[in-house]
């Protein structure tokens, strides 16, 4: 005999869509002390925990809570299907795409478009953001899955590799570095440099000079990837971007040029990252297969946009 039943698993879903306990007793009619007394005899039939409990903060799942709250998700939208085939239960289900907030541009509409194409029944969500709030939106289960760089996930995550990207040093027309086919990171020294605010971005390319030996000299740290083309195209310093907008101008209409750093260390992986050993049976596993294949395919066209740890 099951131990648990569908109410169950609503007060799971409910917890989880919601974040607090509150907010999810009053969407399923129950007193906060009765979902919460529900709640801890649900994990202790289970023998672990679903839910982080921190005071003062929303609760938030384990690895192991979200991926039962996926599973109990499809359970109810089952049963909602055989109560009611014409229903809307089919629907109720949710995917959410986080994307780095530079590769966005590139990336993710081709990425929505596949999988609202091969998965017209689910609801597809996204959000773009930097590095840390899409760790965050991972680590909590605020995201199915992700698309960045490989900075800053832990063995907690599954890495798809999707391409590998390089470096460009950004320079107005009129430059000395303009006419090059290529340079080093050594040779960018010479010049003051204008780099991301991104914390982590900021730490990678700090790092990528650090392990030969270098110092750079930082002329500005850019908010955004326009503001950092827009110091270079001006000549406030040489920018440092794996982002490669087409045209070849910046926002104000300046005329900007682009040089590879060659240094084999400075390539990045783009990655397509989500929580390892998903069942595949869930739908974050499904997407995770979809985009691996759509986005691979097409990493030669999206090679020459290159992309940038911004």
């Amino acid at each position: 005999m099951l131990y648990l039943t569908l109410r169950h698993y609503e007060y799971i879903c409910a917890v989880s869509r919601h974040g607090s306990l509150s907010a999810a007793a009053e969407a399923v009619h129950v007193s906060q002390p009765a979902l919460s007394a529900a709640l801890s005899r649900i994990e202790d039939h289970l023998g672990h925990p679903l839910f982080l409990r921190r005071r003062g903060a929303a609760l938030s799942l384990t690895p192991q809570g979200r991926l039962f709250a996926e599973k109990a998700q499809m359970l109810l939208d089952q049963a909602a299907q055989l109560e009611d085939p014409k229903g809307a239960g089919a629907g109720q289900q949710r995917l959410v795409l986080a994307c780095f907030s530079d590769l966005a541009p590139f990336l993710l509409a081709p990425a929505l478009k596949a999988l609202r194409e091969a998965m017209p029944e689910i609801e597809i969500s996204h959000r773009a953001c930097g590095f840390e709030p899409l760790i965050t939106a991972l680590t909590e289960g605020e995201a199915d899955l992700a698309i960045t760089y490989d900075l800053g996930l832990d063995a907690a995550f599954s890495r798809a590799e999707l391409d590998r990207y390089v470096p460009h040093a950004l320079v107005p027309p009129g430059h000395t570095l303009a006419g090059r086919s290529g340079l080093t990171l050594e040779e960018l020294t010479k010049f003051p440099l204008v780099l991301s605010q991104e914390g982590m971005s900021l730490q990678h390319m700090l790092g990528l000079f650090k392990t030969h030996g270098l110092v750079p000299r930082i002329a500005h740290r850019a908010d955004s990837l326009e503001l950092l083309r827009s110091l270079a195209a001006n000549g406030e310093g040489v920018g440092i971007s794996y982002s490669l907008p087409p045209g070849g101008m910046s926002y104000d209409g300046k005329p900007l040029c682009a040089v590879r750093v060659s240094d084999p260390a400075a390539e990045e992986p783009v990655i397509l990252a989500t929580h390892a050993q998903l069942p595949g049976t869930s739908l974050a596993f499904q997407a995770h297969e979809i985009l691996r294949n759509v986005l691979s395919a097409g990493r030669s066209e999206l090679a020459q946009a290159d992309h940038h740890v911004d």
